[in-house]
């Protein structure tokens, strides 16, 4: 299965909406496509440190999860993310992450005149 990059964006974003900062992904051997992918995708989230596992199937965000989300919320940013990664021919989630934040500084700097 393909990493889908957006999906895991967006997933982010549930995360930080729920009430209780965490979600729960259930198996089922009659689960659809879209179930299956987000069951993977939380994983992935997983395995780069951004959720982690609370109990069987829940999970929440790390506060390495809310850094990362902080510096891929503007969609300009995000945009510019992914046409990077784009460009290079592909990219890590890690060095995602890195572009994403330097990114976010460069803006930064920009609007505040700060070097970081």
């Amino acid at each position: 299965m393909k990493r889908k990059d957006d999906l895991l964006r967006d997933m982010l974003f549930e995360f930080e909406a729920d009430d209780g900062g965490v979600l729960s992904f259930q198996t089922s051997l009659s689960m659809s496509q879209e179930k299956i992918e987000r069951n993977h995708h939380v994983l992935l989230l997983a395995d780069a440190g951004l959720v982690t596992q609370v109990s069987g199937s829940s999970f929440r965000l790390t506060n390495m999860g809310h850094d990362y989300l902080e510096a891929i919320r503007s969609d300009s940013v995000w945009l510019k993310t992914k046409q990077g990664a784009a460009e290079v021919g592909g990219m890590t989630q890690g060095m995602m992450k890195d572009l994403a934040i330097a990114y976010v500084k460069q803006e930064a700097s920009e609007k505040l005149g700060v070097q970081f």
